[in-house]
Order: C-alpha cells, then structure tokens, then sequence
C-alpha cells in the first residue's frame, strides 16, 4: 500500500464534503459560456447531494437577480448567501455556515470561474481541502474559464467533473443509492 503524504489527495468522503453553488444567477447567466451545461450540472449536482445527504450552500451576487429557476426549485429550503464581495468568505454569514457544518472539503461550482469562483477557491486553500467541478463552472468566456481551471490548479485545488464527483463519492454500484443516482448520469 502507498503511504500518502498529503491527505488533500484522498478519494473524497461524504462526511466531509459540502457543495457550493456560486452565483447560478439570472442576470448573469445569459452571457456564460455553455450556460445550459452548467446549470443542467449544478442541478444534477444538487440532486445527487439530496440522495446521498451532502449539505448545499448557494450564494447570490447582489443585484444579479435570484438564482435561476430551475436551479431554485431543486433548492428548496435552501437560503442564498447574498454577498457584494467577490469571495464568498468575505461574507461573514457565508464564512460562519462554512464553518459551523464542520466540513473539510469544499466542491466548488458556479460563475464566474475566474472571479468568485476562483477567488473563494484560492482564500480556502490553508483551510480545506477544494474541489472546483470544471463542468459545472464557466465564464463569459471560455478563455478565462481555462485560466480559472489552471489557476486554482496550480494553487492546490483538484480540477474534478460532475459526474467524477458523484462516482467518488458512490464508491460502488449495485447499490439503492446508486440506482437512484444513475438516472443523473445517463
């Protein structure tokens, strides 16, 4: 067996992850680049953090409008996160959930890649570990997207995709829960 030194590299653990959704909004998603991937991800994402019982958080840009519809009514009784700085962790209401749900790994999705996405990645890199899900994560355009990606990667953070995520996270097939998640990536 290979001893890891660095425990940020382990295959993830339902118990320690949180899903984060930033600013999945409706002001700013006509102008992403693959706009309909990325929500028809986060969605997929949300539905499978239901079954498998993986807190969301969400967070609003304010003056961006409310959170896509679509995206909304899988979030139920989830309260966004308003903020008006760029990271989330500047918002101190945001920062205390974080910290209160006692998690260790944070997945990442959401716009823009380069901005909000990528500055709250990068101030949470001492802290947690930091998944960004490249497939549910997008810019204007798809320049800053890829710099985004090898931003945060070269910084310490896993680049990972939606469906990655969700197989880590199962661990096996043949499962109920499986099952239940396999309409998701079909």
């Amino acid at each position: 067996m290979v001893v890891q030194k660095d425990k940020k590299y382990d295959l993830l653990s339902r118990e320690e992850c949180i899903l984060i959704l930033i600013d999945i909004q409706d002001k700013l998603m006509p102008a992403i680049a693959e706009k309909e991937k990325i929500v028809s991800n986060a969605v997929k994402l949300v539905q499978f953090c239901r079954i498998t019982g993986i807190p969301v958080v969400i967070t609003e840009q304010e003056k961006l409008g409310s959170t896509v519809a679509v995206l909304k009514n899988e979030l139920q009784g989830v309260e966004p996160f308003h903020k008006v700085h760029f990271n989330c962790f500047y918002c101190d209401d945001f920062d205390a959930e974080i910290k209160k749900t006692g998690k260790k790994t944070l997945i990442l999705a959401g716009v823009e890649a380069h901005i909000c996405v990528a500055q709250t990645a990068l101030q949470a890199i001492p802290f947690y570990g930091v998944h960004a899900v490249s497939d549910a994560t997008s810019s204007r355009l798809m320049e800053n997207h890829k710099v985004a990606l090898d931003r945060m990667r070269n910084a310490g953070v896993i680049i990972t995709s939606a469906e990655m995520f969700m197989y880590e996270i199962l661990q096996r097939a043949g499962t109920d829960e499986f099952k239940k998640v396999l309409p998701l990536v079909k």
